[in-house]
C-alpha cells in the first residue's frame, strides 16, 4: 500500500496512469520507479497530459507555457522513450503510453547505452513491483476479458489442412511483412532478469516493435531498424530457441511481438502462477496421441507455461485449460505424437487499438476517462471514433458503458441503439427481416 510520504507530483502522475485501462496500482515501489524515470517537475507535467494523442499546442495550453518551451520538454521525454511521438499530416503528435506495454518496457529495451537511467536499480524495482508484489501483474492479466496481448501460433507446427484456417492477422510473419517500420530492441524481461541474476540463455536482442511504436523508438535510438527479411530470420531464431510469440491483441497495426520464455517473461510467469484466466491463447490447442508418445519429456521441458506433464516413462499429458496453442511443444516432439487442433470456439481479436482500448475500458470501469478527459479539450474526431466503437458493442456492454458514463446524451444514444437492435430482432423472429440485417442500427438523430 502506498504511504503518505511520496511527493504529490508522483501521486498525481499515478492517478493519471490509472485513468487508462492498463493502469499501475499505487505503492511505494511504483513511486520509486516513477522517481527514477521522471523528475518531480516532469511528473507534475505528465500528470496534466491527456489520455489520447495530443499536439505540442495542447501540452503548452495544459502546462500554461509557451510553445517552444513545451516542445523542448516533449522532445526530451520522447528521446527518453517516456513519450511516443508520431508525425502525422505535417503535425507531430505525442502520446504517453501505458506502463505496459509501454514506458516500463521501453526503459530497458533500448539498444544504446547512454547511461541516463540506473538500469540495475530500475530492474530491481521492477522485479519487486511486478514479480514479488504482484498487484500490477494481477491487474494486467486478470482484470477484464479483453487483454492487451495474444499468442501467435507457430505456423511450422500446423499441418497443411489447419494452416489454411489461420487468418493473416494471426500470423506473426504477416505482421512482419506488412509493417511500415520494424525495430529490434533488447528483450525487456530477460534484460530485467539479467540485472537481478535470474536470466536464461535465450537471445535478448530479439524484441520486435512495428509501425508507429517502432518509428518512434528507432528515431530516438532505442531500437535498431531492420527490414522484413532480417526480422523474419529473427523470428525463425526465436522459434528455434523455443520462444513463444506474444503480440498486441489487435488485427490491424500490431505494434509489438515479444518472443517469450517461460522463466523470465511476465506474461508466461503470470499464467504459471494464476492460470490462463483470460483468453490470450491462439485459436489452436495441443493434442497428444498417447499411442505414439515415447515419454521423452521434451514437450514438457519446452512448454512456456508448464501446461504439459510427462517424461521418465510417463506419457505426456496436456492441461487444456492452460494450453496457449503456441506450437512450441509440437515442434519439439521427435515421435510426431503432438499436434494442434482448432479450438471449438474462436477467440475474437479486436480490429484495432481504439476498439480494444474501449472494450478494456468498459470491462475495467474506466470508459468515462477516455471520453471526458478534462485536461485538454478532446476533438470531435476522437469522440466520434470512441462512440463508433460503443455503437458496435453488444447490448449488455452498451448498457454497462451507459452506466459508466452517467451521461444523458450517451444514455439516449444507447437507448436508441437498443430499440433498433430489439426491433431488428423482432423482425427476424417474425420472418420479415434477413439475418444479415440483424443487429444493424439506423442513422441516429437526437
Amino acid at each position: 500500500m502506498a504511504h503518505a510520504h511520496h511527493r504529490p507530483a508522483y501521486s498525481r502522475l499515478s492517478e493519471r496512469l490509472n485513468r487508462f485501462p492498463q493502469g499501475a496500482p499505487p505503492s511505494d515501489l511504483l513511486f520509486s520507479i516513477l522517481k527514477l524515470l521522471f523528475s518531480e517537475k516532469e511528473a507534475g507535467l505528465m500528470a496534466l497530459l491527456p489520455i489520447r494523442p495530443f499536439t505540442c499546442q495542447d501540452a503548452a495550453q495544459a502546462w500554461k507555457m509557451d510553445h517552444l518551451a513545451a516542445r523542448r520538454i516533449l522532445d526530451n521525454l520522447a528521446a527518453r522513450a517516456l513519450l511516443v511521438d508520431m508525425p502525422q499530416n505535417g503535425e507531430r503528435y505525442y502520446c504517453l503510453p501505458p506502463p505496459m506495454a509501454g514506458f516500463f518496457e521501453f526503459s530497458l529495451m533500448r539498444v544504446r547505452g547512454d547511461g541516463d537511467i540506473d538500469q540495475k536499480a530500475l530492474s530491481e524495482l521492477y522485479f519487486q513491483y511486478l514479480n514479488v508484489e504482484e498487484d500490477f501483474i494481477k491487474a494486467l492479466f486478470l482484470d477484464g476479458r479483453t487483454q492487451l496481448g495474444r499468442v501467435f501460433v507457430q505456423e511450422a507446427a500446423l499441418p497443411a489442412e489447419n494452416a489454411l484456417h489461420v487468418l493473416d492477422y494471426e500470423r506473426a510473419g504477416e505482421v512482419i511483412r506488412t509493417a511500415s517500420h520494424i525495430g529490434i530492441s533488447l528483450c525487456y524481461c530477460r534484460h530485467k532478469m539479467a540485472h537481478v541474476g535470474r536470466d536464461c540463455s535465450a537471445p535478448k536482442e530479439i524484441c520486435m516493435t512495428f509501425n508507429t511504436a517502432a518509428a518512434s523508438l528507432i528515431r530516438h535510438g532505442h531500437a535498431r531498424p531492420v527490414d522484413a527479411a532480417e526480422c523474419l530470420d529473427l523470428l525463425d531464431r526465436a522459434c528455434s530457441a523455443n520462444l513463444a510469440q506474444f503480440g498486441e491483441n489487435v488485427q490491424r497495426g500490431v505494434n509489438f511481438i515479444c518472443n517469450c520464455c517461460g522463466c523470465c517473461c511476465e506474461a508466461m510467469l503470470a499464467i504459471q502462477k494464476f492460470g490462463l484466466v483470460r483468453p490470450i491463447h491462439s485459436n489452436f490447442i495441443a493434442r497428444i496421441d498417447a499411442d505414439r508418445c515415447k515419454a521423452c519429456g521434451r514437450c514438457a521441458a519446452v512448454c512456456p507455461v508448464r501446461a504439459i506433464h510427462g517424461g521418465d516413462d510417463d506419457p505426456a499429458v496436456s492441461d487444456a485449460s492452460m494450453c496457449l496453442g503456441c506450437g512450441v511443444c509440437v515442434r519439439n516432439c521427435p515421435s510426431g505424437a503432438l499436434g494442434l487442433d482448432s479450438r471449438p470456439a474462436r477467440v475474437l481479436t479486436p480490429v484495432d487499438t481504439v476498439r480494444r482500448t474501449v472494450l478494456m475500458a468498459v470491462e475495467r470501469g474506466t470508459l468515462q476517462h477516455l471520453i471526458f478527459d478534462n485536461h485538454v479539450l478532446y476533438s470531435h474526431r476522437a469522440m466520434a471514433a470512441i462512440l463508433g466503437v460503443i455503437l458496435r458493442l453488444g447490448p449488455v456492454k452498451r448498457a454497462l458503458a451507459a452506466k459508466l458514463l452517467q451521461s444523458g446524451y450517451i444514455d439516449a444514444l444507447l437507448e436508441r441503439i437498443t430499440a433498433n437492435y430489439n426491433g431488428a430482432a423482432a423482425q427476424v423472429s417474425a420472418g420479415s427481416g434477413s439475418r444479415k440485417d440483424f443487429g444493424r442500427t439506423r442513422p441516429i438523430s437526437l
